[in-house]
């Protein structure tokens, strides 16, 4: 009885939620690890895998509304677990290719498809509608942190199975562990939910025109597109990156696990704050801080303690967007129709990624190197941070007197 009652506890909720997005987000962010490997093995130029890549980036963001309106339709633990299954089945096919068609779909359109159901999007919103009010950006946070936390778990184990095996068996383990997204998600209770504000019934089409004539939701939405530019492109293009500049690949796969490290303090960190102060200003300073610590890192001599001082301020700056932007969704128009809206501005964060992982690999087979795609990326964060500032941040008046 003690146990069956513990499935059904907010905390358990976010126990699941944590380790799913611990294991689908962390397996993604190594992916950049496989670009070299799968490049030299192939014979191919690093514009085709980054295509794969990019496309996987966008496919996220396409489908994530889809993903948010199924889980209110069909159940949010089932669609979670679909998405485990596909996102398996999408690294196993990965695995097999030797031809970029087949690389583009396995990595492309399944990975993508999977992860709009078993990643962020969808994860944060089931926390977002179980959490206390007061402490829900804390909650998120907390999420956050988890999913790259899988990042300084994965990227280790892929970077070592790669340097004692190869890519292709790389892969397959990790098609393997992606396995135990499944039981976790069918073991969430769909009871636990709450109808999030019952009282202002509205329709999916209502929420949807609601959202689009609100100008704050659009300014927000713009926003996250560098969001996911920054990360998409250093995600993939930085161990690469490195390298090219005369560090060892080693150097490169600890960059990616110090971002994860330092990202789960400032994720966490940035939920704590999300529920102490303004969520746009902190954006605003977010994106600033970002665009300051590229610009920097580009002027400085390439060395490790250049790459280790790097990777540890944009840890901190890494995914620290996440809570004040889902914040800003819920708190504006409520949790109900979470999934679908922060699914929207999802989809701008994955087509700011697409743009990043395909235009970085674009410029570098165009000219031979990266210098051009980083001055965009601080031109990018000062403009996003300027954006924030007009957000209109009040809840809707239809729900004044509903608890969100």
């Amino acid at each position: 009885m003690v146990i069956s009652s513990f499935f059904y506890k907010p905390l358990y909720v976010l126990f699941a939620c944590s380790l799913i997005v611990f294991i689908s987000f962390g397996i993604r962010q190594s992916f950049g690890l496989f670009m070299l490997p799968i490049t030299s093995d192939l014979d191919w130029g690093r514009e085709q895998l980054s295509v794969a890549f990019a496309t996987q980036n966008l496919m996220i963001g396409l489908v994530a509304p889809f993903a948010g309106v199924l889980a209110v339709c069909w159940g949010a633990p089932r669609t979670v677990a679909l998405g485990g299954v596909i996102f398996g089945l999408g690294i196993l096919m990965m695995s097999q290719s030797s031809a970029p068609a087949t690389m583009f779909f396995g990595a492309g359109i399944m990975v993508g498809f999977g992860l709009s159901a078993c990643g962020l999007p969808v994860i944060l919103a089931i926390i977002s509608q179980v959490s206390p009010p007061k402490k829900r950006s804390v909650w998120v946070g907390i999420a956050t942190a988890c999913a790259t936390g899988g990042q300084l778990m994965m990227v280790p184990l892929s970077q070592t199975l790669l340097i004692s095996y190869d890519w292709v068996i790389t892969l397959l383990c990790l098609s393997i562990l992606t396995g135990i997204i499944v039981p976790l998600a069918l073991s969430i209770s769909t009871e636990i939910f709450p109808n999030s504000n019952k009282k202002v019934d509205i329709s999916i089409a209502q929420a949807i025109r609601e959202a689009a004539a609100h100008r704050g939701f659009m300014l927000l939405t713009a926003g996250f597109f560098v969001c996911g530019f920054h990360v998409g492109f250093m995600a993939v293009h930085l161990p690469a990156y490195i390298i090219d500049r005369g560090a060892s690949s080693m150097i490169g796969a600890t960059a990616l696990m110090l971002i994860a490290l330092f990202n789960m303090a400032g994720a966490a960190g940035s939920g704590w704050l999300a529920d102490k102060i303004s969520k746009k200003y902190l954006l605003c300073t977010i994106y600033l801080l970002r665009s300051l610590t590229i610009f920097i890192f580009i002027l400085s001599p390439m060395g490790e303690i250049t790459v280790l001082i790097f990777a540890t301020l944009l840890g901190l700056l890494w995914l620290s967007t996440v809570p004040p932007t889902s914040g800003l969704v819920s708190q504006i128009f409520g949790t109900r129709y979470m999934g679908m809206l922060y699914g929207v501005v999802y989809l701008s964060h994955q087509l700011g990624s697409f743009m990043g992982v395909w235009s970085g690999g674009l410029i570098f087979d165009t000219i031979g190197d990266y210098k051009a795609i980083w001055i965009i990326s601080i031109i990018l964060g000062f403009f996003s941070a300027l954006l924030h500032l007009p957000i209109n941040d009040q809840p809707l008046k239809r729900l004044a007197k509903v608890s969100v």
